[in-house]
Order: structure tokens, then sequence, then C-alpha cells
């Protein structure tokens, strides 16, 4: 809101994206525009995208990463449905892709074309790979997590895991908007559009930068998390008197102190031998037996007043489904209220983001396969005739 009470414009109000996207990656860096204010199209193959039926851990997709958006119907194989492209490319700021390589380009709708039509726009092409040796290859979020290490370090030693959620996908969606607000303020300097690239590999591989580091560092190989020598001596999960799991980190000395106090620990408090951290990490051995039997002893719902009187890092172990009735997320309004396809009334994630204060929140649910396919399409025809 403004000072005078009057809602201010979105910061992309005024900004037609175009948004040649399917499942994670193109959805994601879409739906970030979308919610920052962008009028976002989302140019779908007759009968909709596919995201639309994937069953199993992919029914939440097109929910998800498609809110804010408006669905045109249109047929980029077919030459009827190449122009209509090219007359909507005519309008457009920006334009998102993440289909299989080259497929607009053999389409006559890639970067060149595209920018040939419309010198402004900001094309953004989101991919397996950036342009090198595996450029050609097929690739999935699960395909990265593996090649760039993160499913190694995410699981015990010779049990690789992917991580619980499509990270690189949403991750590499979030990196193509911010090349692509970039290159919105370069146009405004410059008045010329770009070509914005991103990709999965690339992205998976950012993750693993910290630890690339720390092998560099140390000349050594990096464990897994689960195998990792911990730099803090208490980090970890302990079990409560329900058979719940609580994490706690204790990682500074002022934690040690506050934890003992406020768990009525004065003898671990007075042991000389652990009052740093990193004696502490030296007695482990004895130290987590003494703290598991100790939490084990205690509900979750006593360890979390403790922790929180003690003002430690700590977590129940929380599932996806938890999240609707989370007190913070409902408290602070970080829930947008949605109506999903079929009807269905839930909660989702706002963006992680305040400006002023203010979270950019829903305005319009999920459309339906082609839903504004007449309103944009006549006013491309208003276009020409005004």
């Amino acid at each position: 809101m403004s000072a005078r009470g009057v809602p201010k414009p979105l910061p992309l109000a005024g900004i037609r994206v175009l948004e040649f996207g399917h499942t994670i990656l193109g959805p994601c860096c879409g739906m970030v525009l979308a919610d920052l204010g962008a009028e976002v199209i989302k140019i779908e193959p007759p009968g909709g995208e596919r995201t639309r039926r994937l069953k199993g851990f992919g029914t939440g997709y097109f929910a998800y990463y498609n809110r804010n958006k408006k669905s045109v119907i249109l047929d980029y194989k077919s030459a009827e449905g190449v122009a209509a492209a090219r007359e909507l490319i005519a309008t457009a700021d920006v334009l998102i892709e993440n289909m299989a390589p080259n497929a607009l380009t053999r389409a006559g709708l890639g970067p060149e074309d595209a920018r040939a039509t419309n010198p402004r726009l900001i094309y953004c092409s989101l991919k397996g790979f950036l342009e090198g040796p595996y450029e050609g290859r097929a690739a999935l979020d699960e395909v990265v997590q593996m090649m760039s290490g993160l499913a190694y370090m995410t699981g015990p030693p010779g049990m690789p895991l992917r991580a619980g959620t499509s990270i690189s996908d949403i991750l590499g969606g979030i990196f193509g908007a911010m090349g692509i607000l970039i290159a919105l303020r370069e146009r405004e300097r410059g008045g010329e559009g770009a070509v914005v690239e991103s990709a999965l590999f690339e992205t998976a591989a950012f993750l693993m930068g910290q630890f690339m580091a720390s092998s560099a560092l140390t000349g050594e190989p990096v464990p897994p998390m689960p195998a990792r020598v911990s730099a803090w001596a208490v980090y970890e999960l302990f079990e409560t008197a329900e058979g719940g799991r609580v994490f706690i980190g204790i990682t500074s000395d002022n934690h040690w102190e506050s934890f003992c106090q406020e768990f009525g620990r004065h003898d671990l408090l007075a042991d000389a031998s652990l009052a740093t951290n990193e004696a502490r990490v030296e007695e482990r051995h004895r130290l987590i037996p003494q703290l598991v039997a100790l939490f084990k002893g205690l509900s979750a719902s006593e360890i979390e007043r403790r922790c929180l009187g003690a003002n430690l890092p700590f977590a129940r172990i929380a599932r996806p489904e938890d999240l609707f009735d989370d007190p913070q997320l409902n408290a602070n309004g970080s829930l947008a209220d949605t109506i999903l396809p079929g009807g269905i009334a839930t909660k989702l994630p706002k963006l992680p983001i305040r400006l002023d204060g203010e979270a950019f929140s829903l305005r319009n649910n999920p459309p339906k396969a082609g839903e504004h396919t007449r309103e944009i399409m006549d006013g491309l025809r208003g276009r020409k005739t005004s």
C-alpha cells in the first residue's frame, strides 16, 4: 500500500510474458514473474499441458506452479499456430521456454526469429545444460542431482539419494527469473532485448560450490552429509518420549550454557572437559549418549518449551501436510488461499519475499486449459484495427 492507502502497482505490472513451459522449470520461472505482477500468458498445446494430467509425485505440479497466469491453447507445430505465436511475440516483453532442445527454433520461434520480430524481447531459454559437451543430452532434475554430487551428498555412504523436492528445477526457474529481471533493467538503459539462459546441471553444480571449496582447501574427498564430521558437538536428531524425533543444534558456548541451565544439567556445565565446542566435539562419544537418554525421557512439547527458553535452534520433524496448519505461516500470511483444479480449496506458499512489509499474493487461481485464448487473441485483433 502507498502512504495514502492506495494500492501500489505490482513491480512487474505492464510486463507481458509468454511462457512456453511445462512441468516445473519453465512454469516456476513464469510463476515468479506472475506473482510479481507480470501478465504471464501460458502457451499450452491442444488438450492442455500434459503436466495437468500427471499422477503420483507430479499431482501438484500444475496446481502450484501456474497461479496468476492466463492460458492460451496454441499449436506451435502448425503454420497457423506459428503465425499466432509471432503475433503474440510482437506484443511481449519476455518469452520463457523450457521445451525440448531447439524445439522452438525448428518451428521458427527460436531466439533469433523471435527477436527479429521484436528486438526488445527478452528470450529466456531454460534447459538441461548450458553450451558444452553435454548440451545435447536429455536432462531431468534427478539426472543432474546424480551428476552434480547433490545425490551423493544427500544419501548415506554408498546410497545416493535425490533431495526431497525438485530443487534443481525450482532454483533453475528462479535463476531464470533473476536473469530476466537483470535483462529488463539492462533494456531500460539500452532499449534492446537479450537472450537469458539457465540450466539444471549448472544450477545443481552451483549448489555444490561450498563442498568443492572444502575439497580444494583440505585436499580430501568430501563425505556425504549423513557421514559428515560436524563442526558442532550437538547437531542431530534425538528421539522423544513419544517416539518422535526433534532436531537440536548447540552451536556456541552460550548455547551450551543456556542448554545446561534450562535442562537442569549443571553437572555437564561444571565439567571442564566440556567447556568449549571444540572440547565437546572430542567428547561426543560420552556426551551424546547422555543427551539421548535425557531427551528420551521428555515429551516433544516439553523439549520444545525448554529449547525456546534456552533460545536454542530446534525443530520437530514435519511433513509437507503439516504446513497447512503451521502457526508461523498462518499468522504472517505466507499461505495463499487457492482453488485448485476440480474446485479443491487449499492454502499454498506465497513467494518468500516482502516489499515494504507486503507479500506478493495470489490474484488468479491456476487457469483452465485455454481459458483465456479468446480474450488474448481478440486483444491481438483489436490492436490491428486500432
